[in-house]
């Protein structure tokens, strides 16, 4: 039996598949990349050897990543906004019935979770742009744009308990942030005020305290007991 590279697991594998970035968020300009995201399901025979399947692959095409699916599923779990809201892009490529299956599955994701989740990941992300501006005067400006959109998405998510992930009516504003026409301190005022509002969507957000990791755990099980009757380990 060959072990299959990276990828083989993407190209044959391949249940979920995505555009990303800046043309899934609404925000794309004449010079945006086109990043892709995908889920693969490495076929479960890969799995009783000692060597297992990647958890992820970067590639083989420029600014494409995937996940193995359980991964995919553990990330989302723990409310990764990166992963939440590659399974809510608006420009879905490719799914197969598994990958379908997986898109119905959306809602089990999701809980109050994301608050801290989507609130952590952009402090840490404003700690880099406050380093810039102390280093060189400014900060890189594209990131502040999509700092101030994710803390948007993550509070219309604790409110509404639904992920939507293009910018609509906003897009002018933003890109006008990743122009640098707006001053430095005015997008922090922005910042911080996305962040009280995030803090006050979540005490009364719609969304469950946990995710339904049962229902997940569920999918996951049969999809694998599914891989293994197919006995299908040897794509190389």
């Amino acid at each position: 039996m060959i072990t299959p590279s990276g990828e083989a697991l993407v190209r044959d594998h391949t249940v979920y598949s995505c555009v990303m970035g800046s043309r899934a968020f609404g925000l794309a300009t004449e010079d945006s990349d086109t990043d892709r995201r995908g889920v693969y399901l490495a076929p479960t025979p890969l799995f009783w050897r000692f060597d297992k399947p990647p958890a992820h692959v970067d590639g083989p095409a420029d600014e494409q990543f995937s996940w193995e699916l359980e991964r995919f599923c553990e990330l989302a779990l723990r409310a990764d906004p990166n992963v939440l809201e590659c399974l809510h892009s608006p420009l879905v490529e490719h799914t197969d019935a598994t990958g379908r299956e997986l898109l119905t599955l959306r809602g089990a994701f999701l809980s109050r979770r994301a608050h801290l989740t989507f609130v952590r990941y952009a402090m840490g992300q404003r700690r880099k742009l406050e380093a810039d501006v102390r280093q060189y005067g400014a900060p890189r400006w594209k990131h502040a744009m999509h700092l101030l959109r994710l803390l948007t998405s993550g509070r219309d998510l604790l409110r509404t308990g639904e992920l939507t992930i293009g910018v609509g009516a906003a897009r002018d504003g933003l890109l006008a942030v990743k122009r640098g026409e707006v001053p430095w301190p005015e997008v922090e005022r922005r910042m911080n005020g996305l962040a009280e509002e995030n803090d006050a969507a979540a005490a009364a957000s719609p969304l469950p305290a946990e995710p339904d990791r049962a229902r997940i755990e569920d999918f996951l099980i049969r999809t694998r007991r599914a891989s293994a009757s197919a006995g299908d380990g040897s794509a190389g």
